[in-house]
C-alpha cells in the first residue's frame, strides 16, 4: 500500500478496470480521508507529483480530481502555497462584532474588493429598517469580503448619512470607523435564512449559480435606539457555521 494511501486515503485503492473514472475514484478517497478525519480542515493535502508517482496515475487525473473538488467548495488552492482542505468559519450569535474582527480573531487577514461606495436615498426597504424618514439620505457599501485571500460572503450595507458622510473613509472595517466617530453598534436585530447565490454573486465567490448561501440580516442600533446599519451579507454555505450558546432561562431555573 502507498504512502498516500496508508497517511491520507485509508485502505481504499483504484482500480484500472472499474467503471468509474480514476479521477472520481480519487475524488472517493479525498472525501473518505476527510469524513475518517485523516486530513482535517485547514491542512494541505500532498502535492498532485507526489499523488501522481504514489497512486501510480497521470498529473492530469490528479488535477482533475482536484479542480472538481475544489469547485464543490471542499478544497481550497492557495497560490504559492498549494491545496487545502477548506475549513468553515463558525460566526457566534451573542457577540455584536464586524467581519473584520471575526477574521483577526481567527487569526485570518480579512480582506475587502469593493462594488460600490456612494451616497443616495433611502429605498422604502431601507427606511424601514433603519427607522428613518423617506427621503433620508443613506450611504451605501458592497463589497466582496475575504479571509486569508479567498473570498467568503457578499455584503451590502446601508448606514444613514448623519453616522457617516463619506463612504469612501471605509478602507477594510466600517466598525472602525464608527467606533472612532462614536457611533459603534450597541446592539443588533440578526436574521437567517437559506438561499442561493444568483449569478452575480456566484461569480463574484467562485462558485457555481444556485450554490447555497447563509444570508444574514442585520438591524444595529445605538444605545439611544437610533438605527445605524442595516446590512445583508450572503455568506459561502460550504465555509460558514452559525453557531448559538443557548442557556436555560434564570427565573425558570429558580421556579422549578
Amino acid at each position: 500500500m502507498s504512502k498516500i494511501e496508508n497517511t491520507f486515503f485509508s485502505a481504499l485503492s483504484l482500480h484500472g478496470n472499474s467503471q468509474v473514472p480514476l479521477y472520481a475514484q480519487l475524488q472517493q478517497l479525498i472525501r473518505k480521508a476527510m469524513v475518517m478525519g485523516n486530513i482535517q480542515a485547514d491542512e494541505p493535502i500532498p502535492a498532485e507529483r507526489e499523488i501522481a508517482a504514489d497512486l501510480g496515475i497521470s498529473r492530469v487525473t490528479v488535477r482533475k480530481a482536484v479542480s472538481g473538488l475544489v469547485d464543490e467548495g471542499l478544497l481550497v488552492q492557495r497560490q504559492g502555497v498549494g491545496t487545502f482542505v477548506r475549513g468553515r468559519m463558525e460566526q457566534p450569535s451573542t457577540q455584536l462584532t464586524g467581519f473584520t474582527e471575526e477574521m483577526a480573531k481567527r487569526g485570518m487577514v480579512p480582506g475587502v474588493k469593493w462594488l460600490d461606495r456612494s451616497i443616495g436615498i433611502a429605498t422604502p426597504e431601507e427606511a424601514m429598517s433603519l427607522n428613518v424618514s423617506p427621503g433620508t439620505e443613506v450611504s451605501r457599501l458592497s463589497r466582496v469580503r475575504f479571509g486569508s485571500g479567498e473570498p467568503v460572503a457578499v455584503e451590502y450595507t446601508t448606514v444613514p448619512r448623519q453616522f457617516l458622510p463619506f463612504p469612501n473613509v471605509v478602507d477594510t472595517s466600517l466598525y472602525d470607523v464608527l467606533t472612532e466617530s462614536n457611533y459603534r453598534p450597541f446592539r443588533a436585530l440578526q436574521r437567517l435564512r437559506a438561499e442561493l447565490f444568483n449569478d452575480e454573486m456566484a461569480e463574484l465567490l467562485n462558485l457555481k449559480v444556485n450554490s447555497v448561501a447563509l444570508y444574514v440580516e442585520r438591524q444595529s442600533f445605538l444605545k439611544d435606539g437610533r438605527g445605524v446599519e442595516f446590512t445583508r451579507s450572503y455568506y459561502r454555505g460550504d465555509s460558514y457555521d452559525y453557531v448559538a450558546e443557548l442557556r436555560l432561562d434564570l427565573q425558570f431555573q429558580i421556579s422549578k
